[in-house]
């Protein structure tokens, strides 16, 4: 089973990522933070300040990697349909073919969360920003035919209870 744990930035992905990996589950961390780490590193050149079409596509790339290596119980932060709406953003050709088939089987949402959100070296945007990135995000999921469960704002052992509790349901 594939699930996916999106939303807004800043509104406890990773964190929530973080705390499964450490219950022994599978995790796949989000393609930006890796891509913005290989940047910084010497290997990738797509940073989103400086060229958002391609760090777009090597987005879109990685979470397409990302899925096919995956197999089981597997917890994705941001994907394919994220690196779309990213893609769309900067003008590129929305892959509508990857996203009907490489489908999660389902999905979370992290909601805007502003007393949570903070920057830092690799989430420069403003949280008006990040609110605008999740409305495409939410709107692009629910047109790609998902039918969404929005995160409650709680602990992350809560949030990580919250998620396992609804797999099972």
């Amino acid at each position: 089973m594939f699930v996916m744990i999106s939303g807004c930035s800043g509104g406890g992905k990773s964190t929530l990522l973080s705390e499964l990996a450490r219950r022994g589950y599978a995790v796949v961390a989000e393609p930006g933070r890796r891509i913005i780490a290989e940047a910084r590193a010497g290997e990738e050149s797509a940073l989103p300040w400086v060229d958002a079409a391609a760090f777009a596509r090597r987005a879109l790339e990685m979470s397409i990697t990302d899925f096919e290596a995956a197999h089981g119980l597997t917890f994705f932060d941001r994907g394919v349909v994220d690196a779309a709406v990213a893609i769309a953003a900067t003008g590129g050709d929305h892959p509508t073919s990857a996203i009907k088939s490489m489908r999660y089987d389902r999905l979370f949402l992290a909601p805007p969360w502003p007393e949570i959100y903070v920057n830092d070296d690799d989430r420069r945007h403003s949280l008006e920003k990040a609110l605008q990135d999740y409305e495409r995000v939410r709107r692009a999921y629910l047109d790609a035919e998902y039918d969404p469960v929005v995160l409650p704002r709680d602990t992350v052992a809560a949030r990580v209870d919250f998620i396992l509790s609804e797999l099972q349901a």
